[in-house]
């Protein structure tokens, strides 16, 4: 496998969640190598986790985050990969990647390896266009353009927050859906990103994912989840929901489609059905009230439109279920210790709101 440049290797922090050691860093050695990982260590913290030589990296287990953020710790899940949202508080660096321990690298239909970091960062470097669907899909990539119709005045489209990426092999689907499948494979390999449109949500994944952090680092919450908890496996989408809405009212554009990794294994449907089956029946509910969200205008920051967003969750899904009134507080605490590590930034020249 040939070694490639490392765009923004100074500028992104590779966020890895884990209980077990990191061999699969081996297949990704030439993409990360250059990059300062940050992995964040689930479960007993007394283990020893392996990772290969060569690799820069910071390891977190439970008890430096107890250190290092005090009572305010009890906003990080434990026991579920949600805790890697702790990778992005600590990180200094503009731009996140973050990948499972089950994704290896895929191969495109002519059998090249997938650079996913590369396109990642492709994705976040050029912008979106959340305001008009562009049917040649993203008129930024090579070879591609806005097709006729396409109004002039929304062509410079707007700041890319959020890239995600897709999967081959292993589907990410829900308990159900892998019980009735269980050897449904996703062999299609789509070439094409597009951008997510505005008021439109999506389920979002957070195995193959990368954001600007400057721009929406602190919306990046994954929720209360696992040990403790009455739902599991709904951080990724919570965060994605909360981002959305978020990214909508700034101005800011999600895309999705390439690049695709390799999700090697499928997680037990049966042990999946009991994290997620409260969730199951609440999205029924979540989505609609995210779909409904309104952040008045005088949220201009990330943080100020998360907290609007707390507030929102428990006057109307704490009626759901004492669950959400814990979770709301949980996303205040969030943000304090956010500001707390993290300064908080004029937004008003990151963000180009229509």
């Amino acid at each position: 496998m040939a070694t490639t440049p490392a765009p923004l290797k100074d500028e992104l922090d590779i966020v890895i969640p884990t209980i077990r050691n990191l061999d699969f860093l081996e297949m990704w050695r030439p993409f990360f190598q250059p990059y300062h990982l940050i992995i964040v260590q689930d479960g007993d913290p007394s283990k020893i986790i392996k990772v290969p030589d060569g690799f820069k990296y910071d390891l977190y287990n439970r008890n430096d985050i107890n250190k290092l953020l005090g009572p305010k710790a009890s906003c990080i899940s434990f026991k579920d990969s949600a805790c890697r949202c702790f990778g992005y508080m600590v990180s200094r660096k503009k731009y996140i990647f973050t990948i499972d321990d089950d994704c290896f690298v895929a191969k495109n239909p002519s059998g090249q390896d997938i650079n996913a970091l590369e396109q990642h960062i492709k994705n976040l470097l050029c912008p979106s266009s959340p305001y008009f669907f562009n049917t040649l899909y993203d008129p930024y990539a090579d070879g591609a353009d806005f097709v006729r119709g396409y109004p002039f005045s929304l062509r410079e489209g707007v700041p890319t927050a959020v890239s995600h990426g897709l999967w081959l092999n292993i589907p990410d689907y829900d308990a159900p859906t892998q019980l009735v499948k269980p050897s449904e494979r996703n062999k299609r390999y789509v070439d094409a990103v597009m951008t997510i449109p505005k008021s439109t949500l999506f389920p979002m994944c957070g195995m193959n994912l990368a954001f600007d952090r400057d721009l929406i680092g602190p919306a990046m919450y994954f929720g209360l989840m696992g040990d403790g908890q009455p739902i599991g496996r709904y951080d990724d989408m919570w965060a994605g929901w909360c981002v959305k809405v978020i990214c909508d009212h700034l101005g800011l554009g999600v895309k999705t489609g390439l690049p695709y990794i390799w999700h090697s294994k499928a997680s037990n449907p049966f042990v999946n059905l009991k994290k997620e089956y409260k969730g199951i029946f609440w999205q029924e509910e979540i989505i609609p009230f995210f779909q409904a969200a309104v952040l008045p205008k005088e949220c201009t920051t990330v943080q100020a439109c998360y907290i609007e967003l707390s507030k929102q969750v428990k006057e109307k899904l704490g009626k759901i279920d004492p669950y959400f009134t814990k979770l709301s507080e949980a996303m205040v605490t969030w943000i304090e210790a956010w500001d707390e590590l993290n300064p908080p930034k004029d937004s008003s020249k990151l963000t180009n709101g229509k």
